[in-house]
Protein backbone atom coordinates (compact mmCIF):
# COMPACT_ATOMS: atom_id res chain seq x y z
CA UNK A 1 0.00 0.00 0.00
CA UNK A 2 1.33 3.45 -0.92
CA UNK A 3 2.21 5.67 2.02
CA UNK A 4 -0.05 8.71 2.05
CA UNK A 5 1.52 12.19 2.09
CA UNK A 6 0.14 14.79 4.49
CA UNK A 7 -1.34 17.90 2.87
CA UNK A 8 -1.32 21.17 4.88
CA UNK A 9 -4.56 22.98 5.62
CA UNK A 10 -5.68 25.94 3.52
CA UNK A 11 -4.05 29.29 4.14
CA UNK A 12 -6.02 31.38 6.63
CA UNK A 13 -6.99 34.06 4.08
CA UNK A 14 -8.11 31.70 1.30
CA UNK A 15 -11.78 31.92 0.40
CA UNK A 16 -13.78 28.84 -0.72
CA UNK A 17 -12.97 27.88 -4.32
CA UNK A 18 -16.65 28.30 -5.23
CA UNK A 19 -16.65 32.01 -4.37
CA UNK A 20 -15.96 34.43 -7.24
CA UNK A 21 -14.40 37.44 -5.53
CA UNK A 22 -12.59 40.38 -7.12
CA UNK A 23 -9.38 39.85 -5.14
CA UNK A 24 -8.80 36.12 -5.07
CA UNK A 25 -6.23 34.56 -2.75
CA UNK A 26 -7.18 30.90 -3.16
CA UNK A 27 -5.33 29.78 -6.34
CA UNK A 28 -8.17 27.39 -7.25
CA UNK A 29 -11.48 28.42 -8.81
CA UNK A 30 -14.11 25.69 -8.82
CA UNK A 31 -16.48 24.68 -11.62
CA UNK A 32 -19.40 22.34 -11.05
CA UNK A 33 -19.58 18.78 -12.31
CA UNK A 34 -22.57 19.78 -14.41
CA UNK A 35 -20.72 22.71 -16.04
CA UNK A 36 -17.74 20.50 -16.85
CA UNK A 37 -19.55 17.38 -18.04
CA UNK A 38 -18.51 17.88 -21.69
CA UNK A 39 -14.78 18.40 -21.06
CA UNK A 40 -12.67 15.75 -22.84
CA UNK A 41 -10.11 14.73 -20.23
CA UNK A 42 -6.57 13.36 -20.17
CA UNK A 43 -5.15 11.47 -17.21
CA UNK A 44 -2.27 13.34 -15.58
CA UNK A 45 -1.19 11.74 -12.30
CA UNK A 46 -2.02 9.63 -9.29
CA UNK A 47 -1.12 11.38 -6.05
CA UNK A 48 -0.49 9.68 -2.71
CA UNK A 49 -2.72 12.17 -0.96
CA UNK A 50 -6.26 11.81 0.30
CA UNK A 51 -8.98 13.44 -1.82
CA UNK A 52 -10.54 14.94 1.30
CA UNK A 53 -7.19 16.55 2.13
CA UNK A 54 -6.97 18.05 -1.38
CA UNK A 55 -10.47 19.47 -1.03
CA UNK A 56 -9.67 20.85 2.42
CA UNK A 57 -6.45 22.48 1.22
CA UNK A 58 -8.00 24.18 -1.83
CA UNK A 59 -11.39 24.69 -0.16
CA UNK A 60 -13.13 22.66 -2.85
CA UNK A 61 -16.61 21.17 -2.61
CA UNK A 62 -16.57 17.46 -3.51
CA UNK A 63 -19.39 16.18 -5.70
CA UNK A 64 -20.58 12.56 -5.94
CA UNK A 65 -21.63 10.70 -9.06
CA UNK A 66 -20.94 7.40 -10.84
CA UNK A 67 -19.54 6.13 -14.12
CA UNK A 68 -18.63 2.82 -15.73
CA UNK A 69 -16.18 2.13 -12.92
CA UNK A 70 -18.58 2.72 -10.03
CA UNK A 71 -19.25 5.55 -7.60
CA UNK A 72 -16.86 8.48 -7.81
CA UNK A 73 -16.23 11.67 -5.85
CA UNK A 74 -14.78 14.59 -7.77
CA UNK A 75 -14.02 18.29 -7.87
CA UNK A 76 -13.58 20.34 -11.05
CA UNK A 77 -11.50 23.51 -10.79
CA UNK A 78 -9.17 25.90 -12.62
CA UNK A 79 -5.70 26.58 -11.24
CA UNK A 80 -2.86 28.54 -12.81
CA UNK A 81 -4.48 28.45 -16.26
CA UNK A 82 -5.26 24.72 -16.24
CA UNK A 83 -8.62 22.95 -15.88
CA UNK A 84 -8.15 20.15 -13.34
CA UNK A 85 -10.34 17.33 -12.09
CA UNK A 86 -9.45 15.39 -8.94
CA UNK A 87 -11.29 12.13 -8.34
CA UNK A 88 -11.42 8.96 -6.31
CA UNK A 89 -13.46 5.90 -7.21
CA UNK A 90 -15.02 3.80 -4.49
CA UNK A 91 -12.99 0.61 -4.18
CA UNK A 92 -9.78 2.04 -5.66
CA UNK A 93 -6.60 2.13 -3.60
CA UNK A 94 -6.14 5.29 -1.48
CA UNK A 95 -4.99 8.33 -3.40
CA UNK A 96 -6.19 11.15 -5.64
CA UNK A 97 -6.45 10.74 -9.39
CA UNK A 98 -5.71 13.92 -11.38
CA UNK A 99 -7.06 14.72 -14.83
CA UNK A 100 -6.80 17.78 -17.10
CA UNK A 101 -8.88 19.13 -19.96
CA UNK A 102 -7.55 18.32 -23.42
CA UNK A 103 -6.69 21.13 -25.78
CA UNK A 104 -3.52 20.98 -27.83
CA UNK A 105 -0.07 19.76 -26.82
CA UNK A 106 0.62 20.52 -23.18
CA UNK A 107 3.46 20.24 -20.70
CA UNK A 108 2.08 17.73 -18.18
CA UNK A 109 5.05 18.21 -15.84
CA UNK A 110 4.37 21.95 -15.62
CA UNK A 111 0.68 21.34 -14.99
CA UNK A 112 1.47 18.79 -12.31
CA UNK A 113 4.01 21.13 -10.73
CA UNK A 114 1.43 23.90 -10.42
CA UNK A 115 -0.96 21.59 -8.60
CA UNK A 116 1.74 20.24 -6.26
CA UNK A 117 2.79 23.81 -5.40
CA UNK A 118 -0.79 24.80 -4.60
CA UNK A 119 -1.18 21.71 -2.43
CA UNK A 120 2.04 22.47 -0.57
CA UNK A 121 3.58 19.06 -1.29
CA UNK A 122 6.61 17.91 -3.26
CA UNK A 123 7.17 15.38 -6.07
CA UNK A 124 7.30 12.59 -3.48
CA UNK A 125 3.49 12.79 -3.48
CA UNK A 126 3.38 11.52 -7.10
CA UNK A 127 2.82 7.76 -7.31
CA UNK A 128 2.40 7.73 -11.10
CA UNK A 129 2.34 10.38 -13.82
CA UNK A 130 2.27 10.80 -17.58
CA UNK A 131 5.51 12.79 -17.45
CA UNK A 132 7.55 9.95 -15.95
CA UNK A 133 7.64 10.71 -12.22
CA UNK A 134 6.58 7.74 -10.14
CA UNK A 135 6.78 4.11 -11.15
CA UNK A 136 4.28 2.32 -8.93
CA UNK A 137 2.07 1.11 -11.78
CA UNK A 138 0.12 -1.22 -9.50
CA UNK A 139 -1.85 1.78 -8.32
CA UNK A 140 -2.91 3.15 -11.72
CA UNK A 141 -6.72 3.25 -11.37
CA UNK A 142 -8.92 1.08 -13.54
CA UNK A 143 -10.73 4.21 -14.76
CA UNK A 144 -7.60 5.25 -16.65
CA UNK A 145 -7.89 2.29 -19.01
CA UNK A 146 -4.39 1.02 -18.26
CA UNK A 147 -2.33 0.41 -21.38
CA UNK A 148 -4.42 2.52 -23.76
CA UNK A 149 -2.41 4.71 -26.09
CA UNK A 150 0.77 6.68 -25.47
CA UNK A 151 1.34 9.35 -22.85
CA UNK A 152 0.58 12.95 -23.77
CA UNK A 153 4.23 13.92 -24.09
CA UNK A 154 4.67 11.63 -27.11
CA UNK A 155 2.05 13.62 -29.06
CA UNK A 156 3.69 16.86 -27.99
CA UNK A 157 7.06 15.63 -29.23
CA UNK A 158 5.60 14.47 -32.55
CA UNK A 159 3.95 17.85 -33.16
CA UNK A 160 7.25 19.64 -32.46
CA UNK A 161 8.95 17.46 -35.07
CA UNK A 162 6.18 17.82 -37.65
CA UNK A 163 5.97 21.61 -37.42
CA UNK A 164 9.68 22.00 -38.17
CA UNK A 165 10.07 19.21 -40.76
CA UNK A 166 6.70 18.21 -42.30
CA UNK A 167 8.48 16.61 -45.25
CA UNK A 168 9.70 13.84 -42.94
CA UNK A 169 6.07 12.79 -42.42
CA UNK A 170 4.32 13.52 -45.73
CA UNK A 171 7.09 13.23 -48.30
CA UNK A 172 6.48 15.89 -50.96
CA UNK A 173 5.02 18.81 -49.04
CA UNK A 174 1.46 19.63 -50.05
CA UNK A 175 -1.51 21.12 -48.23
CA UNK A 176 -3.69 18.06 -48.82
CA UNK A 177 -0.98 15.70 -47.55
CA UNK A 178 -0.46 17.81 -44.44
CA UNK A 179 -4.20 17.90 -43.71
CA UNK A 180 -4.46 14.12 -44.18
CA UNK A 181 -1.55 13.57 -41.79
CA UNK A 182 -3.00 15.96 -39.19
CA UNK A 183 -6.42 14.29 -39.40
CA UNK A 184 -4.83 10.91 -38.72
CA UNK A 185 -2.68 12.39 -35.97
CA UNK A 186 -5.77 13.97 -34.39
CA UNK A 187 -7.62 10.64 -34.35
CA UNK A 188 -4.59 8.76 -32.99
CA UNK A 189 -4.17 11.31 -30.18
CA UNK A 190 -7.82 10.90 -29.15
CA UNK A 191 -8.69 14.39 -30.49
CA UNK A 192 -5.99 16.11 -28.42
CA UNK A 193 -4.46 18.08 -31.29
CA UNK A 194 -7.36 19.75 -33.09
CA UNK A 195 -10.07 19.91 -30.43
CA UNK A 196 -11.76 23.31 -30.82
CA UNK A 197 -9.54 24.39 -33.74
CA UNK A 198 -12.37 24.54 -36.29
CA UNK A 199 -14.53 26.66 -33.97
CA UNK A 200 -11.61 29.00 -33.30
CA UNK A 201 -10.95 29.44 -37.03
CA UNK A 202 -14.63 30.20 -37.68
CA UNK A 203 -14.61 32.81 -34.90
CA UNK A 204 -11.46 34.34 -36.37
CA UNK A 205 -13.12 34.58 -39.80
CA UNK A 206 -16.54 35.55 -38.51
CA UNK A 207 -18.26 32.81 -40.52
CA UNK A 208 -18.03 29.16 -41.54
CA UNK A 209 -19.02 27.17 -38.44
CA UNK A 210 -20.42 24.53 -40.82
CA UNK A 211 -17.13 24.18 -42.74
CA UNK A 212 -14.21 21.81 -42.10
CA UNK A 213 -11.08 23.33 -40.60
CA UNK A 214 -8.99 22.89 -43.78
CA UNK A 215 -11.35 25.11 -45.80
CA UNK A 216 -11.43 27.72 -43.03
CA UNK A 217 -7.63 27.66 -42.85
CA UNK A 218 -7.36 28.13 -46.63
CA UNK A 219 -9.57 31.24 -46.39
CA UNK A 220 -7.19 32.73 -43.82
CA UNK A 221 -4.00 31.68 -45.62
CA UNK A 222 -5.25 33.05 -48.97
CA UNK A 223 -7.33 36.15 -48.05
CA UNK A 224 -7.46 37.25 -51.71
CA UNK A 225 -8.94 33.94 -52.84
CA UNK A 226 -7.86 30.34 -53.26
CA UNK A 227 -5.25 29.94 -56.03
CA UNK A 228 -6.24 27.92 -59.06
CA UNK A 229 -4.95 24.35 -59.17
CA UNK A 230 -2.54 22.81 -59.74
CA UNK A 231 -0.58 24.67 -57.07
CA UNK A 232 3.11 25.32 -57.50
CA UNK A 233 5.56 23.85 -54.93
CA UNK A 234 5.96 27.37 -53.53
CA UNK A 235 2.19 27.76 -53.06
CA UNK A 236 1.95 24.33 -51.41
CA UNK A 237 4.78 25.23 -49.02
CA UNK A 238 3.11 28.58 -48.24
CA UNK A 239 -0.19 26.82 -47.45
CA UNK A 240 1.41 24.20 -45.20
CA UNK A 241 3.44 26.83 -43.35
CA UNK A 242 0.29 28.92 -42.92
CA UNK A 243 -1.63 25.95 -41.51
CA UNK A 244 1.12 25.14 -39.01
CA UNK A 245 1.28 28.80 -37.98
CA UNK A 246 -2.49 28.86 -37.40
CA UNK A 247 -2.33 25.75 -35.20
CA UNK A 248 0.53 27.30 -33.21
CA UNK A 249 -1.49 30.51 -32.85
CA UNK A 250 -4.44 28.44 -31.59
CA UNK A 251 -2.24 26.76 -28.97
CA UNK A 252 -1.03 30.21 -27.85
CA UNK A 253 -4.66 31.29 -27.59
CA UNK A 254 -5.48 28.30 -25.38
CA UNK A 255 -2.48 28.98 -23.16
CA UNK A 256 -3.33 32.68 -22.80
CA UNK A 257 -7.10 32.24 -22.44
CA UNK A 258 -7.63 29.05 -20.40
CA UNK A 259 -11.27 29.91 -19.70
CA UNK A 260 -12.07 29.81 -23.43
CA UNK A 261 -13.97 26.58 -24.10
CA UNK A 262 -15.00 26.31 -27.76
CA UNK A 263 -18.65 25.54 -28.41
CA UNK A 264 -18.86 22.50 -30.66
CA UNK A 265 -21.57 22.01 -33.24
Amino acid sequence: MTEMIEVPDAESDWEPATELTASRRNPARQASMFQSATWPLSSLALLSVDLEAVARRLKLTLESSWDGHGRVRAAFFELDGTDFVVTHHEGDAPGTHVWTRKGGPVDPAARGGSLLAALGVGPEAVSYSTWGVGTDLRHVPAAWGRGRGKPTWSYQDLWARFRTSPEQFVGRVSFRAAVAFLNGYDIASDKILLYGFREWLAAKLGYGRNLVYSVLAENLIFPDGRPEEPWSPETEQHAVTGLIDLIDEYFDHLAGTPEARPETV
